[in-house]
């Protein structure tokens, strides 16, 4: 059989609301599924002989881990590509280069700069291709952190989520989630670091409620997350943004506002100090590790599902 075979119509995942909400209910659940089966030693090969590319223009510890790892426990391989070994640090329009890999491999999963670079090579490729991260989103993170959740506390239609730090990949990521799951997100920032009201639109304020003081953010919250107060590739405006952020650090006074069973999030890397303090991200409240480890279990289902389609008779 052809290598690039689809069960059904060539889908990407570039950003979060390219699944449907049904679509994300299915990926969520087969998930929990593949981590219930891995953690009990339970081999689940069904993406053996498919071949994962990986591309890599952004360096990465938990991208490359999760994704080289869950293909290789689906049953498939895996090759790595950076700017320093391949065409893409050099002359090769990426349309090329996405004509090229997507006629030798099953899926392609890219961590990059700029959304529209990721889109141009989608646009060119024979096989799916998943947003590993770019400047404006971070779709496989929020999916793991709603699978986290869901884990912990249930069902995240009609929570609220409070995300505490920069407008970044993250946070209108969280937003696009927001509109597609059902559930709320309180918002701040600093002045300057705002979400860009030319991206948002107007979402009600169901979806979406901004706030100028960090604690009112965290009232009655769910859930409440952050990342580094400097982005990679914003490093020159570190000491900046450190002044700026200052009232921002995520710590026990907020956390103390969110809801009594409330839990904290952070995508990690985290700087103990700086966006959280020791005290909540290594607290009783805290889930990063169980996030970090779910990104695995998530992209497996993703992976599986972007290239076979719903297999929906091992899900009860």
């Amino acid at each position: 059989m052809d290598a690039t075979v689809q069960a059904g119509p060539l889908r990407h995942f570039l950003q979060f609301r390219d699944l449907s909400h049904d679509e994300i209910k299915y990926v969520l659940k087969r998930a929990l599924l593949i981590k219930d089966k891995f953690k009990r030693y339970q081999a689940h090969h069904t993406l053996h002989d498919r071949t994962l590319a990986m591309v890599f223009e952004k360096a990465s510890t938990r991208t490359r881990v999760s994704f080289e790892a869950g293909m290789y426990q689906l049953g498939g391989s895996v090759i790595h590509l950076t700017t320093n070994d391949s065409q893409l640090g050099r002359s090769e329009p990426i349309e090329d280069t996405a004509r090229v890999i997507s006629r030798m491999v099953d899926l392609v999963m890219i961590r990059t700069f700029e959304q529209t670079r990721i889109e141009r090579f989608a646009s060119h490729s024979r096989v799916p291709v998943i947003n590993g991260l770019t400047n404006e989103f971070h779709p496989c993170q929020i999916l793991a952190d709603i699978l986290t959740f869901i884990e912990h506390r249930g069902d995240i239609q009609g929570k609220t989520i409070a995300w505490i730090g920069d407008a970044n990949n993250m946070a209108y990521t969280w937003l696009q989630a927001a509109e597609i799951m059902g559930f709320t997100l309180h918002v701040s920032a600093p002045t300057g670091y705002k979400l860009d009201p030319a991206r948002t639109g107007q979402p009600p304020a169901s979806v979406l409620r901004e706030f100028d003081d960090p604690l009112q953010a965290c009232k009655g919250a769910h859930l409440v997350t952050t990342d580094v107060w400097t982005s990679m590739g914003y490093e020159d405006e570190n000491e900046e943004r450190r002044k700026a952020f200052a009232d921002w650090c995520v710590d026990e006074e907020m956390m103390q506002m969110a809801q009594p069973d409330a839990i904290f999030m952070h995508c990690l890397p985290a700087h103990r100090g700086e966006e959280v303090s020791g005290a909540v991200i290594d607290g009783p409240q805290s889930v990063v590790w169980d996030e970090a480890e779910n990104r695995l279990h998530l992209q497996k289902a993703l992976m599986e599902f972007l290239l076979l389609g719903r297999l929906d008779d091992e899900i009860n």
